[in-house]
């Protein structure tokens, strides 16, 4: 299993919009409307390295997102 968050910015307006099409997503675990540097935060669980890179992809490519900061999760127990 690979696990890594990614954190969103987006139009003015546009979280709860996100945060619904993100809840959608097959790999999205969770997703949360945030205050501070970053509107949205997401967290991924995929079976792979590969799979995880598509949902980053899917996730940028949502219309409303201005721009993204990946973390991916070394290790969890």
């Amino acid at each position: 299993m690979h696990r890594g968050f990614i954190l969103l910015n987006c139009d003015l307006g546009a979280e709860e919009y996100i945060v619904d099409e993100l809840k959608q997503m097959q790999d999205i675990g969770n997703a949360y409307l945030t205050f501070g540097a970053y509107d949205v935060i997401a967290e991924i669980q995929s079976e792979n390295q590969d799979g995880f890179e598509k949902a980053i992809a899917n996730i940028r490519k949502l219309s409303r997102v201005v721009s993204t900061m990946t973390l991916n999760v070394i290790s969890h127990k």
